[in-house]
C-alpha cells in the first residue's frame, strides 16, 4: 500500500509528483498553433512513483517524459515514466527503495541496481531520442510512444574501469550539439578516478573521443559549455566530501576556500592542453553559450554565490543572475561581469547558434515575487535578452502562475536567428493544471499565439528539446 508523501518543499504544490500516465488526443487550444510548427516538444523531470524515503531531493525522483506532438495546427499530449532498472525494482517491491542524496539503510533488493533515474534531460540526436541523468549513461526512448527501449551505450563503447571493475560510463545531462557537424559533446564526472572524462559522439551516434581530463579537485560539474574552438570545464567548489555527508545528508559540500578553477581546452586538444584560470568562488548550474575570437573565449552563464543544493543555501547566497566570463587564453586572464541583476535561470538560445556569435537568449525570470527563507526559486516570467543591445523584454504570468524552462524553435530551417517560436509550460495555480504557451520569439511580451490547455498539471521539471517532424 502506498504511503502519503512526506513533508518537503520538493513534494508539495507543483513539485508533487503526477502519478498517472496517459494521453490527451485533442486538447483545447486558445488561439492558433502556427502551421510552420511541426514536430515534438519533449520535456523530462523528476517524478517519484512512490512516496520517497529519507533525504529526498528534487534531483532524485524517477524520470517522467512529457511530449507535445504538434502538426497541422493541432497538438497531442502524452506522458510516460522512464523504465530504468531502478524504476522496475521499486515497481516490483511496491515501494521506494532508493533514498535521496544522503545515506540510506542497505536493502538487498537494490544490490547491484544503478540509481540512475534518467530524470534530467531528453534530446534527439543521431536518430535516437535519449533521456539523460548526469551520473550514468542515457536511456533510449521511443519518440512516438515514449516507451523505454533500454540503456544506450553507444554501440557497446560506453564502459570504463573504475576501482578494478568495468562499469557503464557517465554522460552529462547537458550535452552540446555542434550545429555544423552534428557532433554531440559531453562529459562525465565522478568522485572516483578518473574524475572527469570528455566525450565526443559523431553524427551517426558513435563515440569518437573519450578522454580523461585531470582536474584540481573532484567536484559536482552539472553543466559545461563549448564554442567552435574551445571547451570550458568548470571546477567549482561543490566538492565531493563523504566525511561530511553524515552531518549534511549530502555527498557534496560547499568549500568556497578552494576558489573556482576554470579549465579552457582547445576543441581538438587534450588534458595536457587545458589552461586553468583561478577566480572567486561561485557556482553555476547552467551555461547559456560560448563564443571564441582567436585567443578570447567568452562564456555567458547563470551565477550563484553558493551551491544552492539545499533551498536555504540558494536564498542565503541570492538567486541566480546572468553573468559573463571573458578569458584571454594567451595572457592567462579571466574577467567576470554581471549582465543583469534580475533573478533568472534556464536560458536557451537558437540551437543553430550554439558555440557561435548569437543575439537572443530566452530564460526563466522572476519579477516582484518575495521569497521566503527555505523556498525553492519560483519563476513567474519569461525573459528575452538581446545580447547585442543589452535590452530585456518579459512575458509575465498572472499572480500565482509559474513557468518552466522555455525552448526556441526556428520558424523554418533557414530562418534568421530569433525568427520562430518560444514554447514553455505554465502552471496555472488557481486551477492546479498546466498549459503549453506558444509565443512569437520576437514579441515575447505579446499574448501567446496559442495556448494548449491540459486538464491536469505537469509538475515542475528540468529540461527538454524539440524534434522537428520528418
Amino acid at each position: 500500500m502506498s504511503k502519503p508523501l512526506p513533508k518537503s518543499a520538493y513534494l508539495s504544490g507543483n513539485f508533487a509528483p503526477w502519478l498517472m500516465e496517459g494521453e490527451v488526443h485533442d486538447p483545447v487550444v486558445i488561439g492558433e498553433i502556427p502551421r510552420e510548427l511541426a514536430g515534438a516538444y519533449y520535456r523530462n523531470g523528476s517524478n517519484p512513483q512512490f512516496a520517497p524515503g529519507p533525504n529526498y531531493h528534487w534531483f532524485t525522483g524517477d524520470g517522467m517524459i512529457h511530449a507535445f506532438h504538434i502538426e497541422d495546427g493541432r497538438c497531442r499530449y502524452r506522458n510516460r515514466w522512464v523504465r530504468t532498472p531502478r524504476f522496475e525494482v521499486e515497481r516490483e517491491a511496491g515501494k521506494a527503495l532508493f533514498s535521496g542524496l544522503g545515506p540510506s539503510e542497505p536493502d538487498p533488493r537494490i544490490e547491484g541496481v544503478s540509481g540512475n533515474s534518467s530524470n534530467t534531460n531528453v534530446l534527439w540526436h543521431a536518430g535516437k531520442l535519449l533521456s539523460y541523468w548526469e551520473a550514468g549513461p542515457p536511456y533510449e526512448i521511443d519518440p512516438a510512444t515514449l516507451e523505454t527501449i533500454g540503456l544506450w551505450d553507444y554501440h557497446g563503447a560506453f564502459h570504463r574501469e573504475r576501482m578494478g571493475n568495468v562499469v557503464p560510463d557517465t554522460m552529462t545531462a547537458h550535452p552540446k550539439i555542434d550545429p555544423d557537424t552534428d557532433e554531440c559533446l559531453g562529459f562525465g564526472y565522478s568522485p572516483m578516478a578518473p574524475n572527469l572524462v570528455y566525450h565526443v559522439v559523431d553524427a551517426d551516434g558513435r563515440l569518437t573521443r573519450s578522454d580523461e581530463i585531470e582536474v584540481p579537485y573532484p567536484c559536482m560539474m552539472h553543466d559545461f559549455v563549448a564554442s567552435s574552438e574551445h571547451v570550458l570545464f568548470p571546477v567549482l567548489p561543490a566538492v565531493f566530501n563523504f566525511e561530511k555527508m553524515a552531518d549534511t545528508g549530502f555527498p557534496v559540500a560547499w568549500e568556497p576556500e578552494r576558489g573556482s578553477q576554470l579549465g579552457v581546452m582547445p576543441r581538438g586538444g587534450g588534458s595536457d592542453d587545458v589552461v586553468w584560470f583561478e577566480t572567486d568562488p561561485c557556482f553555476s548550474f547552467h551555461y547559456v553559450n560560448a563564443v571564441s575570437h582567436g585567443s578570447e573565449f567568452v562564456v555567458d552563464y547563470w551565477r550563484l554565490d553558493s551551491l544552492g543544493l539545499v533551498p536555504t543555501e540558494r536564498i542565503a547566497g541570492g538567486p541566480p543572475t546572468l553573468h559573463r566570463w571573458t578569458f584571454d587564453v594567451a595572457k592567462g586572464t579571466v574577467k567576470d561581469e554581471a549582465l543583469d541583476d534580475a533573478p533568472a535561470e534556464f536560458g536557451r538560445i537558437d540551437p543553430r547558434r550554439a558555440g557561435k556569435e548569437y543575439r537572443d537568449v530566452y530564460s526563466l525570470g522572476t519579477l516582484a515575487i518575495p521569497q521566503s527563507e527555505g523556498e525553492p526559486q519560483f519563476f513567474n516570467s519569461l525573459f528575452h535578452y538581446d545580447m547585442k543591445s543589452g535590452s530585456r523584454r518579459d512575458h509575465r504570468l498572472r499572480e500565482g502562475d509559474t513557468f518552466g524552462e522555455p525552448i526556441f524553435v526556428p520558424r523554418t530551417p533557414d530562418a534568421k536567428e530569433g525568427d520562430g517560436f518560444v514554447l514553455a509550460i505554465a502552471h496555472r495555480a488557481a486551477e492546479n493544471r498546466s498549459d503549453l504557451l506558444i509565443l512569437d520569439a520576437q514579441d515575447i511580451a505579446a499574448d501567446p499565439l496559442a495556448t494548449v490547455q491540459l486538464p491536469h498539471r505537469i509538475p515542475y521539471g528540468f529540461h527538454g528539446n524539440w524534434r522537428p517532424a520528418g
